[in-house]
């Protein structure tokens, strides 16, 4: 692989964060286990986890170091900043285009990025994202169905749902008018998913959305008010197309994104086993 001999010790580990190449705007961070030295002959699973509006992409990183170890993993942590599109602005990430910048294909240059330079298996990784990562990683299934061993949707405030009748991001009517790809149901039947969410997760505070406000469109209430309810009817319209869905609700958690990820890693690692 293309790695400069610097990687030999700065690239095991816990990495530095590093510049997206395809735009020098856009950052990542890795988790190689120690193990990799050893064995990098072989291809090993990636494992992308998208941060939510607090952005602590380092933090998630390091909470799956474990995991990684454990499964052989390696872990990819994206960094999409706040103000990228506007001075403040937190939430254009979560919804994949704002104007001519896709942020999937950013996470998707990364990825390539990292198969240059380490020996994974950049065509088909499994993401997770909790709470504004919520929001990326079921859009990003979505467009790239085909890219994805498994989805990990984690409690997102807004969900878009697998609707045929309601254009994006109510659903996915339009999807190839916005941004040029074709939905592919059949493709996002192969790919396991996971959706997960805290027992205690009720408040709407920060997620309703009524006329008036930047994102409201038709249709906009019809996914209920809470992410309970949210995640409920996203589920059901996956299954609607036939997708299977693993649902967990974690008792006594509210909106908490480290609390949930004991059953993100059992999941990642069940989908990993099944491989």
């Amino acid at each position: 692989k293309d790695r400069p001999s610097e990687l030999n010790y700065y690239g095991i580990g816990a990495t530095p964060m590093f510049a997206c190449q395809f735009d020098l705007r856009f950052s990542y961070c890795l988790y190689v286990p120690e193990r990799y030295v050893e064995e990098q002959d072989r291809v090993w699973p990636l494992a992308v986890i998208v941060h939510g509006t607090d952005r602590p992409a380092q933090g998630y990183r390091d909470a799956f170091a474990d995991w990684a170890d454990a499964n052989d993993c390696i872990v990819l942590a994206p960094l999409f900043p706040a103000g990228i599109t506007e001075p403040w602005e937190l939430n254009s990430y979560k919804f994949i285009k704002a104007g001519d910048l896709r942020y999937d294909d950013v996470l998707l240059a990364m990825v390539d990025e990292v198969a240059t330079a380490y020996n994974v298996n950049g065509d088909r990784f499994l993401i997770h994202g909790f709470s504004g990562g919520g929001h990326f990683a079921h859009r990003f299934l979505y467009l790239h169905p085909d890219r994805l061993l498994g989805c990990s949707i984690g409690a997102p405030g807004v969900v878009t749902l697998l609707d045929l009748e309601h254009d994006y991001w109510v659903g996915i009517r339009n999807l190839e008018e916005v941004f040029g790809i074709a939905p592919n149901v059949a493709a996002m039947r192969e790919v396991a998913v996971q959706m997960v969410v805290g027992g205690d997760d009720t408040e709407e505070w920060e997620i309703t959305i009524t006329p008036g406000d930047r994102l409201w469109m038709e249709g906009a209430d019809l996914a209920g008010g809470n992410r309970q309810n949210r995640m409920r009817l996203l589920k059901e319209s996956f299954e609607r197309q036939g997708m299977a869905v693993r649902h967990d609700v974690v008792p006594g958690v509210s909106h908490e994104g480290d609390k949930i990820l004991p059953a993100v890693k059992d999941f990642f690692s069940e989908t990993l086993s099944r491989r």
